[in-house]
């Protein structure tokens, strides 16, 4: 990943492994740039501005919310159990879909530590499927500048926990129960010398 993005590409790998990398580099940038501004909060704008970057090169419309653009549909996630679960609706032109994000950002005023609203942003942006593709990238760089900007550190999932991660999103879109997922998250943060 570190000679990608010094500018080399590595032989033998997928063009779209290295463009994947790349963007969800570009993602990143844009949430630390927001943070060291002080202007990084949860809102759809920024979201769509870090969508519209890391999934440039897979979702149909990156940036948009489904139904937004011109095209509809999507949202539909493969288990790692096997199986499918649809995303929320979008309603017309997207706008079950901006008046979901609405009221997540909402409900999230009403929780006192950063922590949790980052966390449950994160798990709820993830099984709405605001996006086409690029869902989870997304809300986990929003959950990091959010933990970042309240003065904490980010949550890291090891690759080696990778699985788990997945039978916990398996469990978020079979019931609609962030818990698993949340506690998950919080196993994987840092923890502080202090």
């Amino acid at each position: 990943m570190r000679t990608l993005l010094e500018g080399v590409t590595i032989g033998g790998k997928p063009q779209a492994e290295a463009d994947q990398i790349l963007a969800l580099s570009e993602g990143m940038d844009i949430m630390v740039s927001e943070v060291r501004a002080g202007t990084f909060t949860l809102r759809k704008e920024l979201s769509d501005r870090i969508h519209a970057a890391v999934a440039r090169h897979e979702a149909i419309e990156a940036g948009n919310f489904r139904g937004e653009g011109d095209v509809t549909g999507g949202g539909t996630v493969l288990l790692a159990r096997g199986g499918r679960i649809d995303g929320d609706p979008t309603g017309s032109g997207g706008n079950a879909l901006v008046s979901d994000h609405a009221n997540l950002l909402a409900a999230l005023s009403a929780l006192r530590d950063p922590r949790a609203k980052a966390l449950v942003y994160c798990a709820s942006a993830t099984r709405s499927q605001f996006y086409f593709d690029g869902n989870k990238r997304t809300a986990r760089i929003m959950m990091t500048g959010a933990l970042i900007q309240a003065g904490f550190e980010a949550v890291s999932i090891p690759f080696i926990r990778r699985e788990e991660y997945n039978f916990a999103l398996d469990t978020l879109f079979t019931t609609d129960d962030a818990t698993e997922l949340i506690e998950y998250l919080t196993t994987c943060a840092p923890i502080s010398a202090g």
